[in-house]
């Protein structure tokens, strides 16, 4: 196998249109993929609109049972998945297979949750218009484009993918430059279930690939990355008003209070923040601990973060950081939070080791800390205490991203979790708002906006359409030149006695 030095590149060209993925554990080339011309993007969007009316027509029914049958096929072969994405991002096997089984379960609730959520249903037509019948229904929007990121790189694109096919609408699937492998191999499984049609295509390259898609004229675009790309995407999609679900990165907060379960929030903050190498949109980077239980927490997670190995082999916790770039980001934020005073109460600016970052624990740290302020990416966690959970709200509140958040309480996690500006949120546990398929997920503020996942998610992949339908003749007909002379003041008096009462 062509090998490279580990960590230092992500991805390499061939000079004959193809580039290589690489295994950031060892260097070595997983696979070589087309680099996609704006030309074929173009074919491949056409080639989707032409399977779009073939796909609407199959019915609910219809897509529900080749979506079923993908589902079973994706169970058979979920090994052979978890292999190729524990290549290409280094992730281990475990993790890898649980990304798996969490993307079985939202595709099988997407599929069988559609015809409920979006088929046609009577709404009340009200007292003044009781001579119509009224409907809404939710139509597939047509062709969705979707541009998926590295670290999750079946779970979270297959939150648009899924659930943009159960809505009836075909896709074509950027996958990140890092993971095209992952991106194919999902269409290719489709095919086998669904051969008549390209319902489900992949493109794959590097920006411009991604920006020919923006501008393909693909019905709605999906796009999951950092927020800098994300408003890159926005400028492209708006120059055709193209609709777009942007979501971003966080910088998600843990509040433990005075009467959490110490050990259980403890086990929850190391691995939220240092599973998949803290690779994770939705993964704890701050924590805000009550200052009548700081000393126990951070005792617990330094004692639990220190038994965490980060490695290449079997039986290591954590997989190496996957994109290259990443590692000065990361090194960047833990000097510059020492620098301005943080203790490191675990690792510190030597577990930087390409492509590894061992965990690495702060404490007290600045608030205008780039550790605080910045989405880092890595298995690295801030632990700051605060006087009480008004302060742990304002603090956790006061970042420009409102992704996820967690809140350990015995007796105030919902009042709590209410008060965090995020788009979820876990109580007593952590992440589990992004394994439940009936959750819609998403953020506010830098974290973008939209939503996958649930009945909000699939609606995100349908156009509404109200339909009013006339019954009969009304009594009063007041949208017409032939109206008399009274109907305008019969209707004034009927509202305000059906209406001006208390």
């Amino acid at each position: 196998m062509t090998q490279t030095a580990p960590g230092s590149s992500a991805v390499t060209t061939t000079g004959d249109g193809r580039f290589a993925s690489l295994d950031p554990r060892t260097g070595e080339v997983v696979a070589h993929h087309p680099v996609h011309t704006p030309q074929q993007v173009a074919d491949a969007v056409a080639q989707a609109r032409r399977a779009s009316n073939w796909w609407q027509e199959l019915g609910f029914d219809g897509r529900k049972a080749r979506l079923d049958a993908w589902r079973r096929l994706l169970v058979k072969r979920l090994d052979e998945a978890a292999g190729l994405i524990s290549a290409e991002t280094g992730k281990p096997a475990a993790d890898a297979k649980l990304e798996m089984v969490i993307v079985i379960d939202h595709l099988h609730w997407a599929a069988k949750n559609a015809e409920r959520v979006l088929r046609k249903r009577r709404v009340p037509a009200g007292l003044l218009m009781s001579n119509q019948s009224a409907t809404i229904e939710y139509l597939p929007v047509g062709v969705v484009g979707v541009i998926g990121p590295w670290n999750y790189p079946a779970f979270t694109p297959m939150g648009s993918i899924a659930y943009a096919l159960a809505a009836g609408n075909t896709v074509v699937f950027k996958p990140s430059e890092l993971t095209p492998g992952v991106g194919t191999w999902l269409s290719d499984t489709l095919a086998e279930i669904v051969p008549e049609h390209p319902v489900l295509s992949v493109v794959t390259g590097f920006g411009e690939t991604g920006a020919a898609l923006c501008r393909s004229g693909v019905d709605k675009l999906a796009f999951t990355g950092s927020t800098a790309t994300g408003k890159r995407v926005m400028a492209a999609c708006a120059e055709s008003l193209t609709p777009v679900l942007v979501e971003c990165g966080g910088k998600d907060a843990l509040i433990v209070d005075f009467d959490a379960d110490v050990a259980l929030a403890a086990d929850a903050a190391v691995w939220g923040a240092m599973s998949n190498a803290g690779q994770t949109c939705i993964g704890v980077e701050r924590v805000y601990v009550h200052e009548d239980v700081a000393e126990e927490f951070t005792a617990a997670v330094r004692k639990l973060a220190a038994k965490v190995r980060p490695g290449g082999d079997p039986g290591a916790d954590l997989g190496p950081i996957t994109m290259p770039s990443q590692v000065d980001i990361i090194r960047s934020h833990v000097q510059d939070a020492i620098d301005k005073g943080a203790k490191a109460l675990v690792g510190g600016v030597e577990s930087v080791r390409p492509p590894f970052v061992e965990p690495v624990v702060l404490a007290d740290v600045p608030e205008d800390s780039l550790a605080i302020t910045d989405e880092t990416f890595g298995p690295t966690i801030t632990i700051n205490r605060v006087r009480d959970t008004d302060e742990a709200i304002r603090l956790a509140n006061a970042g420009r991203y409102g992704l996820g958040g967690t809140v350990f309480s015995k007796a105030r996690g919902e009042q709590l979790a209410r008060r965090l500006k995020a788009g979820m949120v876990s109580i007593n546990g952590v992440v589990a708002f992004a394994a439940i398929p009936s959750l819609p997920f998403g953020g506010i503020g830098d974290s973008g906006f939209g939503r996958i996942h649930g009945e909000d998610g699939l609606r995100e992949f349908a156009r509404p359409q109200a339909v009013a339908r006339r019954k009969f003749k009304p009594l009063l007909n007041p949208m017409s030149f032939t109206r008399g002379a009274g109907t305008v003041r019969q209707l004034l008096a009927i509202v305000k006695l059906r209406y001006g009462r208390k």
